[in-house]
């Protein structure tokens, strides 16, 4: 049986992150809920690696309220106080508090996901990259895209955290051209 090729940081032991790799990485996403995730578990990663912060997903969607966004923008200070004591996800004060803080932005804003797509006109940046070596950490749009979500009060989303929110929400297709979980899509 022929071994399935996958980009590097996809082919490993940790079944979790294989099957993001699989199924979710790279692929177009416009659902506000999982949207919103993303973007917070991006953040969470900050000074962290990916499969921490995979490995407590499931721990973020209970403590997150199944990632209600209304419901979070409202949470109070007995809620955050509440979240920094739960040990199944990153009790990092301002990583927290950014989640309430950004769930109040998206509410202003009215669509994450029109925001987002808005940035390449509803259609996935498919790279052409051949190593893992190769892949940005930042582009001119994640440079654009986090200016413009500072501007309007987000938290936790330098270039880098929006670069890796892109990629994993679709709208940039960075698995490498040989991975067979590359999936061409307009």
């Amino acid at each position: 049986m022929p071994e399935i090729r996958r980009c590097p940081w996809g082919d490993t032991a940790d079944a979790l992150m294989r099957a993001y790799h699989d199924r979710q990485w790279g692929k177009p996403c416009r659902d506000e809920r999982e949207l919103f995730e993303m973007l917070t578990l991006e953040g969470a990663q900050a000074g962290l690696s990916w499969a921490t912060i995979l490995h407590k997903r499931e721990n973020y969607r209970t403590a997150f309220d199944n990632w209600n966004i209304a419901k979070i923008a409202a949470y109070d200070d007995t809620k955050a106080a509440a979240l920094l004591q739960n040990p199944g996800i990153v009790r990092n004060r301002l990583k927290v508090l950014s989640v309430v803080t950004n769930a109040q932005a998206v509410l202003q804003l009215g669509s994450l996901s029109e925001f987002i797509w808005g940035y390449v006109d509803g259609k996935p940046v498919i790279n052409s990259l051949e190593k893992q070596s190769d892949l940005p950490t930042a582009s001119p749009l994640s440079d654009r895209i986090s200016k413009d979500m500072k501007k309007l009060g987000f938290k936790f989303v330098g270039s880098t955290i929006i670069y890796s929110y892109l990629e994993a929400i679709g709208v940039i297709n960075d698995h490498l051209t040989w991975c067979e979980f590359r999936e061409e899509r307009e």
